[in-house]
C-alpha cells in the first residue's frame, strides 16, 4: 500500500472497475475501499458444483453498442447465450416477452392481426391520460395481459398496489407481433465464459484493494491517501441524511442446491401471481450449459430496503427525484469529489450502460 494515489474509489463494481482499467492504463495510482468482502458488486459469482453462480441476480450482457461490445470482449469471451424467459401463472406458462407465442396462447389466435386486434379492443378501456400504473399497463397491452404476467409481478417487486403506483414506472411494455422469444432488442448478447469475476480482475489488475471495509467509518482517514476520490454508493449517506434517506426496494436471494440435473429446463423462470411470494427462480447451469448431476438455483423475494440494508432498485417518483437534487447538488459543489452508478446516480443501469457511463466519467476526470 502507498502512501499517497492518484485516485480512492469508494466500491468495486462494474462502474468503479472501468474507471480503474482505464486510470491504471494511463499510469495512474489507484486504491479501492470495498465494504463488501469481495470485487464485481452484483455482477460477483460463485463457483459450486461446477456451476457459476450469479449470487445476486442474474446479470446478462447485452448492448447495441459495438465499442462496449469490444470494450469487454478484451478481458473474455462471451457465449452466444439468447435470454428467452418464460412465466408461470396458476399452471400456465408463457413465453416472453409479449410475442405471438404469448398471444396464440392466451388468446387462441394464430394471426399478429388477431393479436393485435384483440389486444387494441382491450386497450380502449383506458381513457384519457392514465393516472397510476394499473391503467398505464393496460393501455399498453390490455387487461388479459396485465391481469396475468404484470398485475401481481409488479406488486411483489414494489411492495404495493398497481393503484398506488406512479405511471411512470412502466413506460413501456415492449410487445411483438413475431414468434420471437428473445427479451433483447440489442445486436450482442451472452455470457462470460470465464465469468464475470475474470473480467473484473482483470480490470483491477495494477490496483491495491482493502475489502471488508466501510470508508464512511474512517473516511477523513482514507481521503487523505488520494487527490481524487471517485464515490459509487448511496449518496445520501455520503452526507449523512442530510435532507432524509432516499426510498429503494431491496432482494432476498435465496440459492438452493437440488439432487436432480435440470430443476425447470430454462435459465429464468418469472412468477407472476401471489401464489408464490418470490418473483421468479434462476437456474444458474442453463446460462453457460454447464454440466452437473446436481443443479443450482436461487429464488428472488423482493423486500423492503430496511429489511436487507442492501439497495436495489430506486423508487423513482416525484419526492425521491427532488431528494436527490438537492444531495446532487452538494456533491456538484465538491471538486474532488467524483460520483457515479447506480447507487450514486440513483438510477437502474444495465451493464453495458455502466460501461459507458464510467468511460464518459473517466474521460471528464483524467
Amino acid at each position: 500500500m502507498r502512501s499517497h494515489y492518484d485516485y480512492l474509489l469508494v466500491g468495486a463494481g462494474l462502474f468503479s472497475s472501468v474507471f480503474a482499467y482505464e486510470a491504471i492504463r494511463d499510469g495512474k495510482t489507484v486504491l479501492i475501499i470495498e465494504k463488501r468482502e469481495h470485487t464485481g458488486g452484483n455482477v460477483y459469482q460463485e463457483r459450486r458444483d461446477g456451476i457459476s453462480i450469479h449470487k445476486y441476480g442474474a446479470h446478462i450482457f447485452h448492448t447495441s453498442n459495438k465499442e462496449v461490445w469490444d470494450y469487454v470482449n478484451q478481458f473474455t469471451s462471451f457465449n452466444n447465450y439468447i435470454n428467452s424467459p418464460v412465466a408461470y401463472y396458476h399452471g400456465e406458462v408463457y413465453n416472453l416477452p409479449f410475442n405471438m407465442n404469448t398471444f396464440s396462447k392466451m388468446f387462441s389466435i394464430f394471426t399478429p392481426e388477431e393479436a393485435k386486434r384483440r389486444i387494441d379492443e382491450e386497450r380502449k378501456e383506458i381513457k384519457g391520460e392514465p393516472r397510476n400504473l394499473e391503467e398505464q399497463a393496460i393501455s399498453l397491452v390490455g387487461r388479459t395481459i396485465y391481469e396475468k404476467l404484470v398485475k401481481e409481478y409488479t406488486e411483489k417487486q414494489w411492495g404495493r398496489d398497481c393503484k398506488e403506483l406512479p405511471p411512470e414506472i412502466i413506460r413501456r411494455l415492449p410487445v411483438r407481433f413475431t414468434y420471437d422469444n428473445n427479451y433483447f432488442n440489442d445486436r450482442y448478447q451472452g455470457i462470460p465464459e470465464e465469468g464475470y469475476n475474470a473480467i473484473i480482475d482483470k480490470m483491477l489488475d495494477g490496483a491495491d484493494i482493502i475489502l471488508g471495509t466501510d470508508y464512511l467509518v474512517e473516511r477523513e482517514r482514507w481521503d487523505a491517501l488520494a487527490d481524487r476520490i471517485l464515490y459509487t454508493g448511496c449518496l445520501d449517506e455520503f452526507y449523512g441524511y442530510k435532507f432524509g434517506k432516499l426510498e429503494y426496494r431491496s432482494e432476498i436471494f435465496d440459492h438452493e442446491r437440488i439432487e436432480c440435473e435440470n430443476y425447470q429446463g430454462n435459465a429464468v423462470v418469472n412468477y407472476t401471481s401471489h401464489e408464490k411470494s418470490y418473483t421468479r427462480i434462476i437456474e444458474h447451469k442453463h446460462f453457460l450449459r454447464e454440466e452437473s448431476p446436481v443443479t443450482w438455483i436461487s429464488k428472488e423475494y423482493p423486500v423492503s430496503y430496511e429489511e436487507t440494508g442492501e439497495p436495489y432498485y430506486p423508487v423513482s417518483d416525484t419526492r425521491n427525484t427532488e431528494l436527490y437534487g438537492r444531495y446532487r447538488a452538494l456533491a456538484d459543489e465538491d471538486k474532488r469529489l467524483i460520483t457515479g452508478g447506480r447507487l450514486a446516480e440513483y438510477k437502474y443501469y444495465d451493464m453495458d450502460k455502466s460501461i459507458e457511463a464510467a468511460l464518459r466519467c473517466y474521460q471528464r476526470c483524467r
